[in-house]
């Protein structure tokens, strides 16, 4: 494959980096790259890089593909929790992130804000991965990505329905992912959980150049009408857990539900979801929940969850594979 020639080096914080051609070619590059692990082979494209995980949030999915990946390419991971480093306590994340980048030949950050994966990547002299912040989640959005086209075929013009918190990083990531790559995106939401009005013009002026067309409604009904994917996350995202109440009230038309897909008016849709998802009482935090709030199911039904729609678990797997890709792209041999 013909690499373009401005990804090696580059930090991967936001979508809005990237242009269609760059995101279109990570996306190549993770099919190729997932076609060899399924075959068997080892690779060597990140031989002898020493890769550093910093980890605000706790995570299964993004932690598990960031070391996978780089093992699988021949890179050392270096896992970093909150409590390992003094990142923002006793050390700048300035002075951290020049620290770290001469030890390390690329560095990934999850956590809270921002502008602290910003700062990583102006100081630290290696190429930065956002494994997610409150902002933007675009590893994530890399995989969902995948995800469409292994099941749709095709990523320009498939029509896309996110439903809850519509100012989330998901909904930022998967509204600048559309707007770029041509997608028609239906935001369904309320009015008071939009995303920020300098961002939705920012998407209104790259969806003018792909093609795609933006929307925004508060009706469920009509805003998963034809839709090819329905997406959902969390209605409440970490740091947030005191807003529980007023979200279950507020979110709780926008349950993807059976009925839900049906108003699709579409026989196969897909169900796609970031996880980890409230869809039963099988975990602790959700049975907790379940019973102080007096809600079975919230923002998936189990039903819909577990149906044939759900293409949940090879999105998840996914991630590895889009993440080896970004780390290939701008690391590798």
């Amino acid at each position: 494959m013909n690499m373009p020639y401005n990804l090696k080096g580059r930090n991967f914080l936001t979508l809005l980096d990237y242009n269609r051609e760059e995101i279109d070619y990570l996306i190549k590059l993770s099919e190729n790259l997932k076609i060899k692990k399924n075959s068997g082979i080892k690779g060597d494209l990140l031989e002898g890089k020493n890769i550093a995980l910093i980890f605000e949030k706790t995570s299964t999915r993004t932690r598990s593909a960031f070391a996978v990946a780089a093992r699988d390419e021949g890179a050392y991971p270096e896992f970093l929790g909150i409590n390992d480093i003094q990142l923002g306590k006793k050390e700048s994340v300035a002075d951290t992130a020049r620290v770290l980048g001469r030890m390390f030949d690329g560095i990934e950050f999850r956590g809270y804000a921002h502008q602290t994966i910003e700062e990583l990547a102006v100081n630290a002299g290696v190429p930065v991965w956002n494994g997610l912040t409150d902002s933007y989640h675009p590893t994530q959005v890399l995989a969902d990505l995948l995800t469409v086209k292994e099941n749709l075929g095709y990523i320009k013009g498939v029509n896309f329905a996110y439903l809850g918190d519509g100012r989330n990083n998901m909904a930022n990531s998967l509204m600048i992912a559309a707007a770029i790559m041509g997608m028609n995106f239906t935001i369904v939401s309320p009015d008071k959980l939009r995303p920020a009005p300098a961002l939705q013009e920012k998407c209104h002026s790259l969806a003018r150049e792909s093609g795609a067309a933006i929307r925004q409604t508060d009706d469920p009904v009509t805003g998963v009408k034809n839709a090819d994917v329905i997406y959902t996350d969390v209605w409440v995202s970490m740091g947030e857990e005191d807003k529980f109440a007023k979200r279950i009230n507020l979110l709780k038309p926008y349950q993807v539900d059976m009925e839900m897909i049906k108003n699709t008016n579409n026989d196969h849709p897909i169900f796609l979801h970031c996880l980890p998802a409230y869809h039963n009482t099988d975990t602790e935090n959700g049975k907790y929940i379940y019973e102080k709030y007096n809600i079975e199911e919230m923002e998936v039904t189990d039903r819909v969850f577990n149906s044939k729609y759900s293409k949940v678990f090879d999105q998840a797997e996914n991630r590895m594979h889009t993440i080896k890709a970004v780390m290939v792209a701008t690391l590798g041999k």
